[in-house]
């Protein structure tokens, strides 16, 4: 009898230990439940990647994110940037490179078996569905790239941070980055941008350019929408492939939820101009920053170096420039771009071979 007593409370014990552990297991499986949902971004955009196993990464320094889309037709001006930036600089940057499903797999090899093996990156998939509704064709009936839009998330591509740096994939830096991204924001604006009239690009506009530098150029001021703003259509517009980030302000202010609102009325309204002289990305920018943005220094976007194939600064002074900018048609990859030579030193060839750089020789033939 008392044999049987012991073996009910051994098994009363045992059930015990095992309703204990079954207990602190649920709990644990409930706060990573609440970590997964809590780190997750409304948005899906998806780190894909993050080399964490590098000699230059410092833990104890702030790092300086540096945003860029990674087009995979494009994907050599990308490395080039990246291999200008981390080769003139110090400091502990991390690039955060925006891609559409798929290219990460071309990307990864040319990151991890080249000479930018150790340059910290993460892969972010950039979720195409949060642009419904708000993004048409273009005017040849071409729809448009949706990473020319991932600009206006930055907060949810780079969680955590307070400020961030925004690149075109067409640009190299010859100078430390780190200076361009201390630029000074002024209380209340969430963006820091170079002006064009500002800019010293401007001195050499070409001719026939008409109103390509004023906001007459991306707006159509017969709409009672846009006259309603108050917009002067000769205010100096800005280049938004190049600009610094407040992200506390930014988040503050909604100039994500912004930017979306005048994205979807121009799909309903039609409000851009007809004959809109830059990018699709740039209307809802000039809206939303309309006299409420900083300035950074000129020589850090030297740019319409992709407008002609024609060389319109001196050696002397394309040398000078912080950072050069290949906006327009003419890429250094291309067949036509001009100093394609200077953007070529800072090129690291795929080792996959399917990103093919044209030469163009000084008879004017082009090869491979």
């Amino acid at each position: 009898m008392l044999f049987r007593k012991v073996n009910i409370i051994i098994l009363l014990l045992a059930a015990v230990v095992f309703l204990l552990v079954l207990h602190h297991n649920l709990l644990g499986l409930s706060d990573v439940l609440k970590r997964q949902r809590s780190d997750s971004t409304p948005l899906e955009f998806q780190q894909v990647d993050f080399l964490v196993e590098s000699p230059r990464r410092i833990s104890d320094v702030k790092e300086i994110p540096v945003v860029i889309p990674a087009v995979d037709e494009q994907l050599g001006g990308v490395i080039a940037a990246i291999n200008s930036i981390s080769s003139n600089t110090k400091s502990n940057v991390v690039f955060y490179i925006v891609t559409l499903n798929g290219t990460e797999e071309h990307l990864r090899p040319w990151l991890s078996n080249t000479d930018l093996k150790n340059v910290n990156y993460k892969i972010v998939n950039f979720n195409p569905r949060v642009l419904e509704g708000k993004i048409q064709a273009d005017a040849d009936g071409d729809p448009a790239n949706p990473l020319a839009f991932a600009r206006f998330y930055l907060p949810d591509l780079v969680p955590g941070e307070d400020r961030a740096i925004y690149l075109d994939d067409d640009v190299i830096v010859q100078d430390d980055i780190q200076e361009l991204y201390n630029t000074p924001i002024s209380a209340g604006h969430a963006a820091a941008f170079s002006d064009d009239c500002d800019s010293v690009t401007s001195k050499f506009i070409a001719r026939g350019a008409g109103n390509r530098y004023n906001y007459i150029g991306f707006f159509d001021y017969k709409k009672e929408r846009i006259r309603k703003l108050d917009m002067k259509a000769v205010t100096c517009s800005f280049n938004p492939g190049v600009f610094v980030a407040n992200l506390t302000e930014w988040k503050q202010q909604n100039i994500t939820k912004q930017l979306e609102e005048w994205m979807e009325r121009n799909v309903a309204e039609e409000l851009y101009s007809k004959t809109l002289v830059g990018s699709i990305t740039a209307p809802p920018l000039l809206i939303v920053f309309y006299q409420r943005h900083s300035k950074i220094d000129p020589m850090w976007n030297v740019r319409h170096l992709g407008s002609s194939s024609g060389k319109r600064y001196s050696p002397q002074y394309v040398k000078a420039a912080k950072l050069l900018h290949w906006n327009g048609h003419f890429k250094p990859w291309g067949r036509a771009a001009s100093y394609a030579d200077v953007w070529e030193k800072w090129y690291v060839p795929d080792p996959t071979g399917k990103f093919t750089l044209i030469r163009r020789h000084s008879d004017g033939e082009t090869s491979k």
